[in-house]
């Protein structure tokens, strides 16, 4: 059954969120450090934006408690999880009793050159500098510099899709 919503005002954003998850994308950890610690969330609005220079974007609600430490830092990575790290994704993804700095304590981090968290195990980890940063209503657009990354062979990636996960 094909169901379609519209408005002539636009969808609120209940109606944005299910629109969104029809789109499959990789789970990954957005993860900054500032003087408060280690700072992270699930984020699902990561994409390449160029590769010379290699760049890479997530979208950062201005309520997210990681905003402040990536832009204040300048740094940040994104964590690609693995099809056996679901628990870290509900972990970060806000569920549970975790919060902020608590968080990285559910799993073995080290640091890329940034000095920003990386996982240790994760399917991949690039590792950014903020080079643009662009306010968009609820959210900011954080554009990122790629200076490294490194990645686990073999690895299966852990894929969100309609609010749950794809093995």
């Amino acid at each position: 059954m094909t169901e379609t919503i519209t408005s002539a005002a636009g969808i609120g954003s209940r109606d944005f969120w299910r629109a969104v998850g029809l789109r499959a994308i990789g789970a990954a950890v957005v993860a900054a450090r500032d003087d408060n610690g280690p700072q992270g969330f699930l984020g699902l609005s990561t994409a390449h934006v160029s590769d010379d220079p290699p760049l890479m974007s997530v979208s950062v609600g201005k309520t997210t408690s990681a905003l402040a430490p990536i832009l204040g830092a300048g740094c940040f990575t994104l964590n690609f999880l693995t099809d056996a790290q679901e628990d870290l994704a509900k972990v970060f993804g806000g569920g549970g009793e975790l919060k902020g700095a608590q968080r990285f304590t559910s799993a073995t981090w080290d640091a890329m050159a940034t000095g920003a968290p990386a996982l240790v195990g994760a399917a991949g980890v690039i590792d950014c500098q903020v080079e643009q940063a662009i306010d968009l209503q609820s959210s900011m657009l954080v554009i990122g510099r790629v200076l490294a990354f490194r990645s686990e062979a073999g690895a299966r990636p852990l894929v969100c899709y309609r609010g749950g996960y794809l093995k």
